[in-house]
This record gives structure tokens, sequence and C-alpha cells, in this order.
């Protein structure tokens, strides 16, 4: 179990060794706080995170259902990479008394890292959900320049004038 800003996790997915609590207190940021799960991918020593949600969630895109976590993992990531999968546990299931041995105090130490207030976490999740869902923007197209071609007619045409003198 990790415990983060009040909230409670579990690794359900750990490939190839990708788990590391250090380099995950390092890099969490509380805008992962939102989703079912938080998804952890190791590419040239580094830590990159991104958050799913649970495919029955309303808020959930196609892009940030769990269940596309595989094409995540093919078109984004390095082929073979370590990777991790942790999930959010509903908050009846979340801890009452402090815990007591070392790993889960380095795992306390997560959610004093993060820096949020329990009442601050409750306020933002129920501001994100009273507000309407927006449209995703729309995509700006790159613009293709042409070079402009000059044909024979038009260089000899310049050459006809005469020089200024």
């Amino acid at each position: 179990m990790i415990f983060i800003a009040n909230k409670t996790y579990e690794v359900v997915v750990d490939h190839k060794n990708g788990w590391k609590p250090d380099a995950f207190k390092e890099r969490f940021s509380e805008v992962l706080e939102r989703y079912d799960y938080i998804v952890g991918d190791w590419g040239y020593n580094q830590l990159r995170m991104r958050g799913f949600f649970k495919d029955s969630h309303p808020k959930a895109t196609k892009e940030s259902m769990i269940a596309t976590f595989q094409d995540y993992l093919n078109e984004y990531c390095n082929f073979g990479c370590a990777y991790f999968i942790i999930e959010k546990v509903p908050s009846k299931h979340q801890p009452n008394q402090q815990p007591t041995d070392d790993v889960e105090s380095e795992e306390r130490e997560i959610g004093v890292a993060a820096g949020l207030e329990q009442s601050e976490v409750l306020a933002q999740d129920q501001q994100e959900d009273s507000l309407p869902p927006q449209a995703p923007a729309p995509r700006q197209q790159r613009q293709h320049h042409q070079r402009k071609s000059y044909s024979n007619k038009h260089q000899n045409h310049q050459s006809n004038h005469p020089k200024p003198s």
C-alpha cells in the first residue's frame, strides 16, 4: 500500500522491477490524484507517469481509459521498458491508524511530499466534478509552404530590363 496526499494506492503491476518508491516520490504531481490508475514507465533512466481512469469513469475518454493502456505502452513507451501500474483504493479502505514499520513510514513521507491537506484535496475533487466537460481544443494544422519556382521565361524577362545607371 502506498499513501499519497491522504489517498491510498496499491501496486497492481510491477513489470521488470519498474516500481521504485524514491523515484515515484520525486516525480509525483498532484495532477495525478484525480486518476484511478497511475502508470509509470522508464526510458533513458527517466520515470514518466501518466494517469488513467477506470473504463466506467464518467470523465474517461478513449485515451484515458485503463483498457487502452496496452496501446499507450506500444505507441509511447520504449520497447520492453520497465513499468508499473498503481491503483487508487476506494476511500472506505483508507487506513485509520498510523503505519508503524519502515516501509510504511517511507510511504507516509510520499504523502507529506505531495503537500496537500485532505480538505484541499476534497475541495479540488468537488470543484472538478462540478465543472462541465470541455471539448478538446481544435488541432492546428501545419501549413505547407512551397518554394517559388521561376521559369526560364521569368528569368529572361528580368534580364531584358536595362540596368539603372
